[in-house]
């Protein structure tokens, strides 16, 4: 295993953002960009070792049903979640992250409270054309995509499997009308939509894109779940509801970690 390179530590020795050193993540990640979520992942843990806070980023080790895991919170948007991805691969590897997150969906069909599990993406950010040329579509590892969506049947979980886009920013980024600034493609979600995209988000571009290109063993998949269709208007009817469909969200992520590590994957 080769985590060495040249990445900035602290006074701690440890890495920079996430305020962590080689040995103090799991092999499994679950991520996510709000840090009260993390918080309510770790609960469900059956023993935490290890918590570290530093600017947006949130990060749990410990233990859930004998299987080592990692929970951490990135914060919003594609640049932090690649500064969270480069910092933990060069901590443990090989590493599975699975994003659990949320987002708004471009199809119909697909009502608030369902999950969207992502097969692909498409790049609509700049960071990670950083990393990779722009002819590449990244894909999740199948093994994730098939975990989160077994796990999402055993729970009767209404999921959904296809293209996510991954945008830069959340008004006009994804075609949204905020008062006092200009959009300049306004007609953006009936485009994507017309595409096929499933849904919009933030961060799962940014998964894909780095475990196709790094020479590290990175696998990457995730699941969000549907606050809102931006194409019926419709959105989750209050606080109560939110809340249980973001424990939803949480249990498949988590029995889709116990069904990667039970078959060894």
């Amino acid at each position: 295993m080769d985590i060495a390179g040249p990445i900035p530590k602290n006074a701690r020795g440890r890495f920079y953002h996430l305020d962590c050193a080689p040995g103090e993540l799991a092999p499994y990640i679950l991520t996510c960009g709000d840090p009260d979520r993390a918080q309510t992942i770790a609960r469900r843990l059956t023993r935490v070792d290890m918590r570290r806070k530093n600017r947006e980023f949130l990060t749990y080790t410990g233990i859930y049903q004998d299987i080592p895991v990692s929970v951490m919170a990135t914060g919003i948007g594609a640049p932090a979640s690649a500064i969270a991805i480069v910092e933990a691969a060069n901590c443990v590897n090989p590493v599975t992250f699975i994003r659990l997150g949320t987002c708004g969906a471009l199809q119909a069909d697909i009502e608030v409270g369902d999950l969207v599990i992502s097969a692909s993406a498409q790049r609509d950010e700049n960071t990670t054309y950083a990393y990779a040329p722009a002819d590449l579509v990244p894909q999740a590892a199948p093994e994730v995509v098939a975990a989160l969506t077994e796990a999402a049947g055993h729970l009767i979980a209404p999921c959904h499997v296809g293209l996510t886009c991954t945008t830069a920013d959340f008004y006009a980024g994804q075609g949204r009308e905020a008062p006092g600034f200009p959009r300049l493609e306004p007609h953006k979600v009936a485009r994507l939509s017309q595409a096929g995209v499933l849904n919009l988000e933030m961060e799962m571009s940014v998964y894909l894109t780095l475990a196709a290109v790094s020479t590290y063993r990175i696998r990457a998949g995730g699941v969000c779940l549907v606050l809102n269709n931006r194409i019926t208007g419709q959105g989750l009817p209050g606080a109560g509801a939110r809340r249980r469909a973001e424990s939803r969200l949480i249990e498949v992520g988590l029995q889709a970690l116990t069904i990667l590590a039970a078959r060894n994957q």
